[in-house]
């Protein structure tokens, strides 16, 4: 059901080439997308409304959700479902309300100063997918840190579903809502990123758009990089578990298959000093696959090459292996997995023990569960407020301030041979500072 890479005796140095991983083709899509986005850009709502008949199957009058439909979600909604909601927003606003950042003033020199100032972006774009699954917790995710930034413009997309009368999913109506946003479309892939970016008659441009998608969405994330700012471009889910003896197999096979439950192409790897858990995780994944509800997505996700049990053979090589593979999500379950965490260079987030699985985390840790996926956690984080925030630095010089700095100023502009920037400060002394 998953197959095995045994490291252990010594790492080769390509370890991240010869670890699981899903191929996505994002520049193989790139193409495909790219004439999509010139329609929305050129035709406006015609061209949305056009493409979301064809990839989804909906003919929409208008993208726009009306407000008494996302009013007549949150009234629908399962008292159950709403606690859940309601509590994983309380939870993720503790977080991120802790993420803020304030104005910080340096004095560089008397008279000289330079303030940053942290300024939210004006309006943003967040994307909600719809296809297999349906994630209310995704509105949550993305919405929660661009309010605790102050970002006083947002809007959330989401497919339309035709069983639903071209709206998206209730419970994501719902979640909206609950959250306070009343500005939300019916529009998914490719098309709603490059509604989000243009603009339609109906919905004004954005400069941010953020979110997890399929992989139509994260190759016009790529395309309009640049018009827009993005978060990141998100590929299948993954799941990492650093483990030796003292894991429990049964929860090691448990949070393997919670995230290959989202997709065929979602990610499951097992990583550990110990080749009696690992058989034991191998006896484990039949029984608990069979059990679930979406067996059969379950099993072709652990049967891919994206997924596995690497055998290492000490912490110490486990440690280099989860931090070249850069997991979107890593479990520690080892002895002493708190000081194992904090050694962790690279990962999207890190769950401790055996009782922080990553179902936690999706959903009511507090932490954000829109992470970086396919190894780019080494040089990129997970959303947040800081997502939504800018640092813009302020100078402030007195004149004399200036005239202390003029003659480095003069000495770097000859030596980069940029005379017109000394002859700028020179001009506000007469000429005569040297």
């Amino acid at each position: 059901m998953i197959s095995r890479i045994d490291l252990r005796g010594s790492l080769p140095e390509n370890l991240r080439d010869v670890l699981p991983r899903a191929e996505l083709d994002v520049e193989a899509a790139l193409e495909k997308v790219r004439p999509l986005c010139e329609d929305v850009r050129h035709r406006g709502l015609a061209a949305v409304r056009e493409l979301t008949a064809r990839f989804d199957g909906v003919e929409l009058e208008s993208t726009r959700v009306p407000a008494e439909a996302i009013a007549g979600a949150a009234a629908g909604l399962g008292p159950a479902v709403r606690a859940a909601l309601e509590e994983s927003i309380r939870r993720a606003r503790l977080v991120h309300r802790d993420q803020r950042r304030t104005d910080v003033t340096t004095q560089v020199v008397p008279g000289g100063t330079v303030t940053e100032r942290w300024v939210p972006v004006d309006r943003v774009g967040l994307y909600v997918p719809g296809g297999r699954a349906v994630y209310p917790s995704s509105v949550v995710m993305n919405v929660v840190p661009a309010q605790e930034a102050g970002v006083p413009s947002l809007a959330v997309t989401s497919p339309p579903q035709a069983e639903f009368g071209g709206l998206p999913h209730p419970t994501i109506l719902a979640a909206c809502a609950l959250l306070g946003v009343d500005e939300v479309y019916a529009v998914g892939g490719a098309q709603a990123v490059a509604m989000f970016a243009y603009g339609t008659e109906e919905c004004a441009p954005v400069n941010m758009v953020t979110g997890p998608g399929n992989i139509w969405v994260a190759a016009a994330k790529r395309l309009l990089k640049g018009r827009i700012g993005i978060d990141s471009e998100a590929g299948p889910t993954e799941i990492a578990v650093l483990a030796d003896d003292t894991a429990d197999p049964a929860h090691v096979a448990a949070d393997l298959i919670s995230q290959a439950e989202h997709d065929v192409i979602a990610a499951a790897v097992l990583v550990t000093t110990s080749e009696k858990l690992a058989e034991a995780v191998e006896k484990e994944l039949p029984g608990q696959v069979a059990a679930t509800r979406h067996s059969e997505r379950i099993a072709e996700a652990l049967a891919g090459r994206q997924s596995g049990i690497v055998l290492v053979s000490g912490l110490e090589d486990g440690l280099r292996v989860v931090d070249a593979y850069a997991a979107e999500h890593l479990e520690i379950q080892t002895a002493g997995a708190r000081e194992v965490a904090a050694r962790v260079r690279n990962a999207g987030a890190v769950f401790v023990g055996p009782y922080s699985p990553v179902s936690l985390g999706d959903y009511l840790a507090g932490s954000n569960h829109v992470l970086p996926t396919g190894g780019c956690a080494c040089h990129s984080s997970g959303l947040s407020v800081q997502t939504f925030l800018r640092g813009v630095h302020v100078v402030d010089y007195t004149r004399e301030a200036l005239a202390e700095a003029a003659a480095h100023v003069y000495a770097l502009s000859e030596a980069e041979d940029l005379p017109a920037h000394g002859a700028a400060v020179r001009a506000r002394f007469g000429g005569g500072t040297r």
